[in-house]
């Protein structure tokens, strides 16, 4: 068997689609040759700006055998597991944080899987020869951000010394509700009485909830998500990450992945709440409204998800990072771990004192959080 080859990609264009998608797979839209692709060519993720492709792959003579998406970082935005800290404390002693190597979704704080293999390829040889690309360079650090439990555990096996950083989403999972209705009976009275109030808000505003997917969604639902989506940023003072581009590319090219979810007003479009959708999880990602109106956000963007995932059988609902109001709506937390690799052994061992005790704090957050969920004993 010949040896593996490691190759850096400074664009996802430099592989096959077919190629990479039959290492990633069906089950992670985020991971796919489409979704990255888009990213690039509508010039949301590349030098321009601050996310410098740089691909890891591993070969087998002609045969990909190992994807990893891989990024120079120029800053810490578009990551949600923010390390601004890190960083000026480290220039301010007189280094350079960035460049920085990232392996991450951009803009995407979903967890999935983050190295692709193919079968015969010893995991723990594929880590090595991919942490020489950032041990054996000028990167100041490396950081894997929002990888699966098992990722997570066989990069610890082959890098002990990487630091651990914990963190808490909410997210949905079905435990056998059937349909929406049997999803409430699991829950107290109170907070079953709430949400079919919040649900009758929506209604009696006249508004009415529609969910479109892949080649249904028109372009004018595309082009009228985005005003709404761009609202969302504007109203904070700035763009999006994401430009409409990207959007038209991915309707182009993963259709099967999107799932619009429009609010009408008297038969008209007012707010939108596009996600993806794997095999078994939904991802909620991008909201916006052009009306303010009670109770819409958490219909369109936490109800409608769960009504789509029992109708489908998805068995996860992923509705996007931060937010404690997700508890009462039936969101559990659930913990994360992100790893990073800190090439000088002083800022190593500084932000190893303060993974530690922040993932105490995580640890008490996270128990008090399962405590105010809403479900019956």
């Amino acid at each position: 068997m010949s040896e593996l080859v490691l190759k850096k990609l400074p664009a996802i264009e430099a592989v096959t689609a077919d190629a990479w998608n039959a290492l990633v797979g069906h089950d992670h839209p985020f991971l796919r040759h489409e979704f990255l692709h888009a990213l690039e060519a509508s010039g949301s993720v590349g030098a321009a700006t601050g996310w410098e492709p740089r691909h890891l792959t591993l070969w087998r003579g002609e045969a990909l055998v190992g994807a990893m998406p891989h990024y120079h970082k120029y800053h810490s935005y578009g990551e949600y597991v923010f390390d601004w800290n890190w960083a000026d404390a480290w220039e301010r002693a007189g280094g350079r944080y960035y460049p920085k190597g990232l392996t991450a979704i951009p803009f995407t704080p979903a967890p999935g899987p983050r190295l692709a293999l193919a079968e015969g390829v010893d995991p723990l040889v594929a880590r090595n020869l991919l942490a020489s690309a950032w041990e054996s360079g000028s990167l100041s650090s490396w950081h894997l951000l929002f990888a699966e439990r098992e990722e997570v555990d066989s990069w610890l096996a082959a890098r002990p010394t990487l630091v651990v950083r914990h963190g808490v989403q909410f997210q949905w999972q079905d435990r056998g509700y059937g349909d929406f209705a049997g999803f409430l009976a699991a829950m107290t009275s109170k907070r079953r009485k709430a949400i079919r109030r919040e649900r009758r808000l929506v209604a009696e505003q006249g508004l009415t909830l529609h969910r479109l997917e892949g080649e249904a969604i028109g372009a004018e639902d595309l082009a009228h998500f985005y005003r709404c989506y761009e609202i969302t940023y504007l109203e904070r003072g700035r763009h999006g990450y994401l430009n409409l581009d990207f959007f038209q590319r991915l309707h182009r090219t993963l259709p099967e992945a999107l799932v619009l979810v429009q609010a009408r007003l008297e038969g008209r479009p007012v707010a939108a709440a596009l996600c993806l959708q794997g095999s078994r999880t939904l991802y909620g990602r991008y909201w916006g409204s052009e009306v303010v109106a009670d109770s819409l956000h958490f219909e369109a963007c936490y109800y409608q998800g769960i009504e789509h995932c029992l109708a489908r059988g998805l068995t996860r609902f992923d509705p996007g990072t931060q937010g404690e109001h997700k508890l009462s709506r039936g969101f559990a937390p659930h913990r994360l771990r992100s790893l990073h690799y800190l090439a000088d052994p002083g800022l190593r061992a500084a932000v190893a004192r303060f993974c530690d005790e922040e993932q105490r704090h995580v640890a008490a957050y996270s128990r008090i959080a399962e405590q105010a969920l809403p479900f019956r004993a």
